[in-house]
């Protein structure tokens, strides 16, 4: 992996308007590799076979997001050529097996990156300790947010079975907005896009409240921020996440993240307290990053009690399975299913399912809550 790299916060070496990413701006040492080696995927899609010569891409401005802003990248270390790319969303090594990139194009190899499991170990060790905490066969799995935005996931042996695991994923190098997200295609092509387009700031500015349903890395985090982005100037949103992603381009926003229980076992704070403390915040918007167990009746019981315009993220695998992906979620937070029926079809205006198919993201269908004859809930297009 060439010369060891300390682990310095990103914030404690702000980058210039004018800097770049590469090694002559970086605190660390130079590395071997200083640009993504990424090879492409063929023709035939076969995502897993290397070129004998690698390709790096320019990295420059992302003229989709509408200046020049970028990711700092440098708290990355040897990672950091790799993640400098606007277009890259996450980076994955996995061991000595290699390092995966997914660049908008499916996960591709990247033959020019070597690192044995000492140094992959070592990597990860740093990287957990830059945010704020520890990993070791205690704690051989944890999940952390760096400065600018840049969550990182480490597991080491035994609980995986082939060495140090790394996930990082990356924030776009620019806050999207709505309409950016439209240029890109996100809500389909032509009349229909732009008919989506001012659906959805019609919705923002209805106060509506907003469910957006996907797989992981289909786009929910990204689509939720551009959405909060069209939110009045005047109004405070108070956004609370397990690990704090969203980036919202807006004057007036609270964020609020959970923490993890000490080595001692103390000193957690979940998503349901913070919901609660969230209250008392006097929120215009209240935003859940994900919903992922029993805060959401926290939250279905904030959206039914006057705080219109709020949102949040679920995972689900298509807009018909969200219904029972909510049941499931009530019933760790003690609810029936009919509890859950009511209140949400009171509390959520509408869903927004993102699918992302060959690494292209669209807004794949748009849903209302509603009951059946049993006071069972189901959903219809809307």
């Amino acid at each position: 992996m060439g010369l060891p790299f300390v682990a310095v916060p990103s914030y404690a070496v702000p980058l210039r308007a004018d800097a770049s990413t590469d090694a002559s701006a970086s605190p660390f040492p130079a590395q071997p590799v200083a640009h993504p080696a990424a090879v492409q995927p063929t023709a035939t899609g076969a995502r897993h076979r290397t070129a004998t010569t690698d390709a790096p891409r320019p990295i420059g401005d992302d003229a989709s997001y509408g200046g020049s802003a970028r990711r700092d990248v440098r708290a990355l270390g040897p990672l950091a050529g790799y993640a400098a790319d606007p277009e890259t969303t996450d980076l994955f090594v996995n061991g000595e097996s290699g390092l995966w990139i997914d660049a908008g194009h499916g996960l591709v190899f990247a033959p020019a990156w070597q690192c044995d499991e000492t140094a992959v170990r070592e990597l990860a060790v740093r990287l957990i300790a830059l945010g704020g905490r520890h990993i070791d066969e205690a704690s051989p799995c944890v999940d952390v947010r760096l400065a600018d935005g840049i969550r990182v996931h480490a597991v080491l042996p035994p609980v995986s079975s082939m060495g140090t695991l790394l996930s990082i994923r990356l924030p776009h190098a620019a806050d999207r907005s709505l309409g950016a997200l439209a240029d890109a295609g996100l809500f389909g092509v032509g009349e229909a896009s732009a008919a989506r387009l001012n659906r959805l700031r019609a919705a923002v500015r209805g106060r509506q409240n907003l469910l957006i349903t996907g797989a992981a890395g289909s786009g929910k985090t990204t689509l939720l921020a551009a959405l909060l982005g069209e939110a009045p100037a005047d109004e405070r949103i108070v956004a609370i996440e397990d690990v704090a992603e969203l980036r919202i381009r807006h004057p007036h926003v609270v964020a609020l993240e959970a923490r993890q229980a000490n080595l001692e076992g103390a000193g957690r704070i979940g998503l349901e307290a913070l919901l609660r403390e969230a209250l008392r915040m006097r929120p215009d918007r209240l935003v859940l990053g994900e919903c992922r167990g029993a805060e959401i009746r926290e939250l279905l019981a904030a959206l039914n009690t006057g705080h219109d315009g709020g949102a949040g993220t679920l995972h689900a695998n298509s807009l018909e399975d969200v219904p029972a992906r909510l049941e499931a979620l009530g019933a760790l937070a003690g609810m029936s299913a009919a509890a859950v029926a009511r209140q949400t079809v009171s509390a959520i205006g509408l869903v927004l399912h993102l699918e992302r198919t060959d690494g292209v993201r669209r807004l794949e269908a748009v849903g209302r809550f509603t009951l059946n004859g049993r006071d069972r809930l189901t959903i219809e297009a809307a």
